[in-house]
């Protein structure tokens, strides 16, 4: 079964850390590269072809405080808005991304008021653990070393 696509609301304390800043540019373009092949360059939930962005999945831990690297995979630009909805709305493009969520997930207004609620009741959950920490093991499994550390 396909994923849907969803919101990924990563806590305030840890908006600052970003992948590609943490890389050297020839390691981000190795990572953001290989996402795009993975899926033979569309989009990972639409399945749009075009211009893509490569998109942090993290996971997280909330008993540990520990913000996990899943992967990276290619996003055309309106489902990553979707992902950071939260971003999309403050810059003006809430309805367009609530048009891409229904689109995609073959849903209704109010099926996605309902999963954009659940998201926003795990995102304030998260934003009450302090002092998280991160997990690049899946970049070290790629033999991939960060230049800067982005831990919090």
């Amino acid at each position: 079964m396909k994923e849907k696509l969803c919101f990924e609301m990563v806590p305030e304390s840890c908006w600052r850390a970003n992948l590609r800043s943490a890389l050297a540019p020839e390691d981000w373009d190795k990572v953001r590269k290989t996402a795009y092949a993975a899926n033979g360059h569309r989009c990972y939930f639409c399945g749009a072809q075009g211009r893509l962005e490569a998109h942090e999945r993290w996971s997280y831990d909330e008993n540990n405080a520990v913000q996990k690297l899943e992967g990276v995979v290619a996003l055309c630009s309106r489902c990553h808005e979707v992902v950071h909805i939260g971003r999309t709305y403050a810059v003006g493009r809430g309805d367009e991304a609530m048009e891409q969520f229904m689109r995609v997930n073959g849903c209704t207004q109010s099926e996605y008021h309902e999963a954009l609620g659940k998201a926003n009741e795990e995102y304030l959950r998260r934003n009450k653990i302090e002092n998280w920490s991160i997990d690049l093991t899946w970049l070290k499994e790629r033999g991939i070393t960060p230049l800067v550390k982005i831990f919090y």
